[in-house]
């Protein structure tokens, strides 16, 4: 199995831009479960601590394969989620490992 995690750092820089932002990642990616197949679960979670230095949202995500990784990523349905995250984000940072 492989787990895919990526972290954002929003470009928001108000508490109420960054709860926007956030509730509208989280809601387009976990609007991606019902739609992509290659997805076995899907978590995403806002920053609690350290907000200076630590990413503002991460997203957790496991896949039976690296196979299945990759149609996830080259779906339609991600591509176009990838267009809504985009330009709500400053920095992203992400990893790929074997559970």
């Amino acid at each position: 199995m492989i787990r895919h995690i990526v972290s954002w750092k929003l470009a928001a820089e108000d508490a109420a831009g960054k709860d926007a932002a956030a509730a509208t990642i989280t809601e387009t990616l976990e609007g991606l479960v019902p739609l992509i197949p290659e997805i076995l679960e899907l978590r995403v979670g806002r920053n609690v601590a350290y907000p200076e230095t630590n990413f503002d949202l991460v997203l957790v995500a496991d896949y039976a394969s690296l196979e299945a990784l990759e149609a996830y990523q080259v779906h339609p349905e991600h591509q176009r989620a990838v267009g809504i995250i985009k330009p709500l984000v400053a920095s992203r940072a992400n990893i790929d490992f074997e559970v």
